[in-house]
C-alpha cells in the first residue's frame, strides 16, 4: 500500500514544498520525508491537496486522462441564471480549448455556513451578491474553474476544492493533514 496524505492547503500557499515570492511553501504546514504532491492547487485557492510516496499513483491522481473527478465549492460574484450554470455543465469554449462536461449544482447557503473564513478576507461589496456553486470536473487545466466562471459572468471569489475522486476534506481544519494507507482504487470509490 502507498502512503497518500490528505491536506487542507490553505489560502496563500503553493503546492511545493519551497516558498516563492509571497507565497508560503508546504514545508511550513508538513514535514513528513519522500512524500510528494499529487497534482496542484493554486495558492489563492483552498482545500485538499494530496501527497504521496508513490509515483504511479502521484501521476494516476493528478494525469487528466484518468478521469479522476475534482470536486470544487466556489464562490462567485453575482447571481447565477440557469443559463450561466448550463454553459458550466455542457461545457465552456475558449480559443485554445473547449473544457469538458461538469456537473454544477447551486450551493444552499446552509451547506457551506461551517465552512472556516478565509485569511485575508475576500473582498466584500454591499451591492453585489455572491453565492456558492458545486464544479465536478475531470480534467483540470491551469486556472480552469476560474476561467470557467469568469467565462459566464460569475467570477471567482474563493474556490475550495473538496474533493479528489472519493476521499474528501471533510474533518480537516485549514493547514492540518491526516494519512491514510490507500490505492488508486480507495481513490475512485
Amino acid at each position: 500500500m502507498s502512503r497518500l496524505i490528505l491536506l487542507n492547503k490553505p489560502y496563500g500557499f503553493l503546492s511545493q514544498f519551497t516558498p516563492e515570492g509571497r507565497w508560503r511553501g508546504l514545508a511550513d504546514l508538513i514535514h513528513q520525508p519522500n512524500v510528494y504532491v499529487a497534482g496542484r492547487l493554486d495558492a489563492d485557492s483552498e482545500g485538499l491537496l494530496l501527497l504521496t510516496d508513490d509515483g504511479a499513483l502521484q501521476a494516476r491522481i493528478a494525469d487528466p486522462r484518468y478521469k479522476l473527478p475534482k470536486t470544487y465549492w466556489v464562490q462567485v460574484e453575482g447571481e447565477p441564471v440557469e443559463a450561466a450554470l448550463e454553459a458550466l455543465r455542457v461545457g465552456v469554449r475558449y480559443a485554445d480549448f473547449t473544457t469538458q462536461s461538469a456537473r454544477v449544482r447551486r450551493l444552499p447557503d446552509a451547506e457551506v455556513a461551517e465552512l472556516w473564513p478565509r485569511d485575508p478576507p475576500i473582498r466584500f461589496r454591499k451591492a453585489i451578491p455572491t453565492a456558492w456553486l458545486e464544479i465536478v470536473i475531470t480534467e483540470g487545466k491551469n486556472r480552469q474553474v476560474r476561467r470557467m466562471t469568469a467565462h459566464v459572468g460569475l467570477p471567482t471569489l474563493r474556490l475550495i476544492r473538496r474533493a479528489i475522486g472519493a476521499v474528501t476534506l471533510d474533518g480537516l481544519q485549514p493547514g492540518s493533514w491526516r494519512e491514510m494507507q490507500s490505492s488508486y482504487a480507495d481513490l475512485v470509490g
